[in-house]
């Protein structure tokens, strides 16, 4: 099977195992807030890495399977594991997309995890150990072990599967608030579910998964490790766009008699062109390689069977019309837009409240999306390219869709887009009162960031599992959490007591004059009115802002500065 078939046939199949377990890896987070989490955002991330791949034509190589895996998972990346996830998977892809050989090796295994380790990293600025990168990196350690290895493919592939959940074992030893909880990490797990599910794809076993039990005691090599079930020769269809060449041919071609000689006419054609492919089986083959003699090439063949379903594509003149159809797609565009303006502001928003006040201080696009839906790159891209200004400022709002904000500003080539790291909505508001729309979004970052600095957050919500607070007292599902800077400070029964109680930790350990309250989605109006009057009765002296915020899952969110 070829690399690209291999990946087209199971990688649909591996995306839908983490699909299926999304909950068991959410349940792993240390954090036992109701979020949209790992395993939700490693499945979303995937699905749409299926979705534009199964877009591809039959006949797509690597190289455009590589494009789409790449394409899809930084469009589709939600939070920061889908935002890792998308740059390990670019990282393989791109390995792989260098193999120069027919058949895969070891080597080319090890190329391939080192250039996805090299990815991922470079797309964290503080990697953190007993992480998903911790994994990755230990895979690509055991690769490179392997590569002048006499194993098979299928060998090498089953040691990596065990080195990854003996690596994700041993997170508790390398993160202590795992160990704490009693749980390895949640996307480290669910990276070493998904490449099992895929090598167990790819030997035959879909569907099958070995027995691990998710906590801090390691897995065994025995647990780990399936028997093989045959050894297949992978091959590579480099085809990468971009050649040197002008002319893309590709034909369908069936031998004459059985001295066909794959090998020798394969170089060949590599002494004419490159990107060069010479797949399937006597009698039938197909062809193709980027080459400024085509007729060279069919001469050739012809004299060595019969050619057929030939296409002959000028690359120049396609990548021309290409151009002008974009350019003129994005004029366009540009003309729906209206005037363009010189500083444009984009929020993500959970509630229909958020979003109103958002606006009404000049944000022009607002994502829906946090704590419970992490909106993906694409989204924030979309809305990005629908202002039409030259320099946009993103308020992501939340710590866990930051990376994608910052992805989506890397990959907008419309306008100069830049991040302010805002952690929440009330956190957004404070922000935006230091808008000056004639400065550039440089200047505004800069002022922003620093009216960020007195800004303290809370959230009120319910616990989904046991857990235990930052003092070590004990959490029970259902309880109500007082959230202070990833900190559970306060547990207890009732909404307005928790949110009385961290309010007032927070002001003993640093007054503030300002208190800016949301009310959430199923807070009733009159609640919400009591819960304020309790807070103006403790603190006569606090002016407070308070509003409708209607996120959902987060009854009370509020800052004081």
């Amino acid at each position: 099977m070829s690399v690209a078939n291999a990946i087209r046939t199971c990688f649909p199949l591996a995306a839908q195992v983490v699909a299926d377990r999304a909950e068991e890896i959410n349940k792993l987070n240390v954090f036992p807030v109701p979020d949209g989490d790992t395993g939700t955002n490693m499945s979303l991330t995937l699905g749409t890495v299926v979705a534009e791949v199964e877009e591809l034509p039959a006949s797509a190589s690597m190289p455009d399977i590589a494009k789409a895996i790449t394409h899809g998972s930084l469009m589709g990346a939600r939070g920061n594991s889908g935002v890792i996830t998308s740059q390990i998977l670019r990282g393989i892809a791109e390995g792989l997309c260098d193999i120069k050989g027919e058949e895969i090796t070891p080597a080319d295994i090890a190329h391939a995890f080192k250039r996805s380790q090299e990815v991922a990293f470079q797309a964290v600025r503080k990697p953190v150990e007993g992480t998903i990168l911790t994994v990755l990196r230990d895979m690509a350690t055991k690769a490179d072990s392997l590569k002048k290895s006499k194993k098979s493919i299928f060998d090498v592939l089953d040691d990596l599967v065990v080195e990854a959940y003996e690596s994700v074992a041993r997170t508790p030893d390398l993160l202590p608030v795992l160990k704490e909880n009693g749980v390895v990490d949640s996307g480290a797990f669910g990276f070493a579910m998904f490449f099992e599910a895929f090598v167990n794809a790819v030997e035959g076993k879909a569907g099958e998964l070995r027995d691990f039990n998710p906590t801090i005691d390691p897995v065994s090599a025995e647990d780990a490790k399936a028997q093989v079930a045959s050894v297949v020769a992978i091959e590579l269809n480099d085809d990468w766009e971009g050649s040197e060449y002008r002319y893309c041919t590709e034909f369908l071609f069936h031998a004459a008699d059985e001295s066909f000689d794959v090998d020798e006419n394969l170089r060949f054609l590599a002494s004419l062109g490159d990107c060069e492919l010479l797949v399937g089986a006597f009698p039938d083959f197909k062809i193709h390689v980027h080459t400024n003699r085509p007729d060279y090439v069919l001469r050739h063949m012809i004299h060595r069977g019969q050619i057929f379903e030939v296409f002959i594509h000028n690359m120049d003149l396609e990548a021309k019309d290409r151009t002008a159809k974009i350019a003129a797609d994005r004029a366009a565009a540009e003309a729906d837009k209206g005037p363009r303006k010189p500083l444009g502001l984009v929020a993500v928003a959970a509630g229909s409240g958020e979003e109103e006040i958002l606006k009404s201080l000049g944000v022009d696009v607002c994502v829906s999306g946090g704590q419970t839906m992490n909106p993906s790159t694409a989204d924030i891209l979309a809305a990005i390219e629908q202002i039409n200004a030259d320099e946009v400022i993103v308020l992501p709002n939340n710590g866990n869709i930051r990376m994608a904000a910052e992805a989506a500003t890397a990959a907008c080539d419309s306008c100069h887009a830049i991040v302010v790291p805002t952690k929440s909505v009330p956190q957004a508001f404070s922000a935006l009162f230091a808008i000056d729309f004639e400065a550039s979004a440089s200047e505004n970052a800069e002022n922003m960031a620093d009216a960020l600095n007195g800004v303290r957050d809370g959230e009120v919500t319910h616990a989904v599992r046991d857990s235990s607070a930052a003092d070590g007292s004990p959490i029970h599902a259902g309880d109500i959490m007082g959230i202070q800077d990833d900190d559970i400070l306060v547990v207890g029964s009732s909404v307005d007591q928790v949110t009385l109680d961290l309010i007032a930790k927070m002001m003993d350990e640093e007054e503030g004059d300002t208190l800016t309250i949301l009310a959430g989605e199923d807070m009733a109006d009159a609640d919400f009115g009591a819960l304020v009057e309790r807070i103006e009765d403790a603190y006569p002296d606090l002016d407070i802002e308070s509003h409708r915020g209607e996120q959902p899952l987060y009854p009370v969110i509020f800052s004081i500065e």
